[in-house]
Order: structure tokens, then C-alpha cells, then sequence
């Protein structure tokens, strides 16, 4: 939820001071967008955002997977703060393991304005962004990262039952409702009403989200 001001407060990190200063004119210029603080370097984007709990941070950081990975997990650790990546990753599994380490969003510098403004209203209404993937295509990368639907599900299973955790494997794999409704011999509606089901006990609001907890959790594991 943005702050009391009704408006949505954005922290600008970047070593780039001309692109800082463009970005600012930018949000400056769109209602219900207000940037807040001094913008800043990558490197004081941690203890900027703690002191000022922004609504999102916009991080522009040339990350590799295994580069500022502490800076990116303790923003993520500020409950309250939203982290957004400008990059231009294209990489699946590099995109995944930023968002198991808390990244919300990623857009590339290249994109048009408004996909960063839409973006950031996703972002705040709970959702993941990620460039202009469909969620099949991030879901689908999940198969390096989770075994296949046909293991061993894990009883440490968040309170879902198994019919609901065979339905997270399938999701994780880039089934569809039909697909999965086809291959559990179930309905459209019951496969609607059990994903409903899952995404209410494990706090999750879409089918991405669900895929990156899922393992993120390691809600299934091995034969």
C-alpha cells in the first residue's frame, strides 16, 4: 500500500547521475508517483531505504547472480520496501535467483516509461514483474530448479493437502488449468478452486509467485 500520501514513494539507486536525474524528472511528472530522499549510488542503497522505508527501490545495478547478492537480500529483508532491478539480465535462471533473493521486479533500462509505471503499480498491488515474459516462460526455466511433477511430494507441506501440492508441481512446470485438469482427471472450476485453495495458505498471489516459492521452499523433493 502506498504511504499516506496516498502516493507511491520511489528511492532511485544508481551510479549513473544523468540517468538518476532523468528518472526523477520522470516520476516527478506522473500522478501518484513521488520520489523521495537524496537519489543515490548502489552502494548506499541499503541504508537509504532502511532510514526512509520507501515503497520501492529502484535498483540500477549491473548484477550477475552471485554480485551484490547482500545488498539485494537485505533490501528484500525491509518488509515494507519493494525492490525493482533496471538491468538488462535476459537470462532465466539468473532472473529466478533474483527473485528467490527478494527482487520484485526486473525491467530493462531499454524499456518504454510506461512499462516501468506499470511495473511498479504491479509490484505494489502484490504481483512479480519480470521484462515482458509471460509467466509461462519463467515458470517453465523452474525445471532446472524443482524436480519433475512425478516426485516424492514433501510432507513439510505448508498445511496443502497432496491433490494441492500436485497441482503446485504441475504449475511449476508450466501446466495450464485445462492441462492440469486433463492430467488429474479433474474439472477446470476444481483446479480454479484448488489454486484459489494454495494461493490463500501460502500467502501467494499468481502463479509466478507461487512457482518461485514452491522452490524457494523446496515444496517438492526428490524420489
Amino acid at each position: 500500500m502506498a504511504n499516506n500520501n496516498g502516493r507511491i514513494h520511489v528511492l532511485i539507486a544508481s551510479d549513473h547521475p544523468i540517468f538518476r536525474d532523468g528518472l526523477r524528472q520522470v516520476l516527478e511528472a506522473k500522478a501518484g508517483f513521488e520520489p523521495v530522499g537524496r537519489d543515490c549510488g548502489g552502494g548506499e542503497a541499503l541504508q537509504i531505504a532502511r532510514k526512509l522505508k520507501p515503497d520501492i527501490i529502484l535498483l540500477d545495478l549491473a548484477i550477475a547472480p552471485c554480485a551484490n547478492r547482500e545488498v539485494v537480500t537485505s533490501l528484500a529483508s525491509l518488509s515494507s520496501v519493494r525492490t525493482i532491478l533496471l538491468s538488462a539480465i535476459n537470462d532465466k535462471g539468473q532472473i529466478l535467483e533474483l527473485l528467490q533473493l527478494g527482487v520484485r521486479g526486473i525491467v530493462s533500462k531499454e524499456s518504454p516509461v510506461e512499462v516501468l509505471i506499470r511495473c511498479m503499480r504491479s509490484v505494489m498491488a502484490g504481483q512479480y514483474w519480470v521484462g515482458r515474459d509471460s509467466v509461462d516462460g519463467i515458470v517453465h526455466a523452474l525445471r532446472t530448479l524443482t524436480p519433475h511433477p512425478g516426485s516424492q511430494l514433501n510432507a513439510n507441506n505448508f498445511g496443502i493437502t497432496s491433490r494441492e501440492l500436485e497441482i503446485v508441481a504441475a504449475v511449476t512446470v508450466g501446466g495450464s488449468n485445462k492441462g492440469i485438469a486433463k492430467k488429474l482427471s479433474l474439472s477446470e472450476q476444481t483446479v480454479k478452486h484448488h489454486l484459489t485453495n494454495i494461493f490463500d495458505k501460502l500467502g501467494v498471489s499468481g502463479r509466478l509467485e507461487l512457482a518461485v516459492f514452491a522452490a524457494h521452499h523446496r515444496l517438492l523433493s526428490q524420489d
